[in-house]
């Protein structure tokens, strides 16, 4: 079982930033693809951004990219997702999850956090 913690969601000005964190606290995620996805009411859960351990890779939702970034800090046995230019679009529940294949698809992400919010007002 990877158990995964969310943290640094909140409420921000159109424009500004915010960082999201995302723990393991009870398994290396050293052999995992870390992955970032959102949900808006109403709407489908999306995929916003992956990082793979073994080897850095990394992708994004064209939504995000050059906004986006994510990174692992390997000492902590977290990532995060740094948020900048935050539009009122970005606004959602977001989720951290692991699984072992590198994917933006949420069906093959076996682990989830429990989400933390994001508002980005106008």
């Amino acid at each position: 079982q990877v158990q995964l913690v969310e943290s640094g969601g909140g409420l921000v000005q159109a424009g500004g930033s915010l960082r999201l964190s995302c723990a393991a606290p009870t398994r290396s995620l050293s052999a995992y693809t870390m992955g970032w996805f959102r949900q808006a009411p109403g709407k489908e859960r999306e995929f916003v951004a992956a990082f793979r351990w073994i080897d850095g890779r990394t992708a994004y939702a064209d939504s995000v990219q050059g906004r986006f970034t994510i990174s692992s800090d390997n000492a902590k046995n977290s990532g995060d997702l740094q948020m900048n230019s935050l539009k009122p679009e970005d606004t959602a529940v977001y989720y951290c999850a692991a699984a072992l294949d590198f994917s933006a698809t949420p069906q093959d992400y076996t682990y989830w956090g429990q989400g933390t919010q994001v508002t980005v007002s106008s």
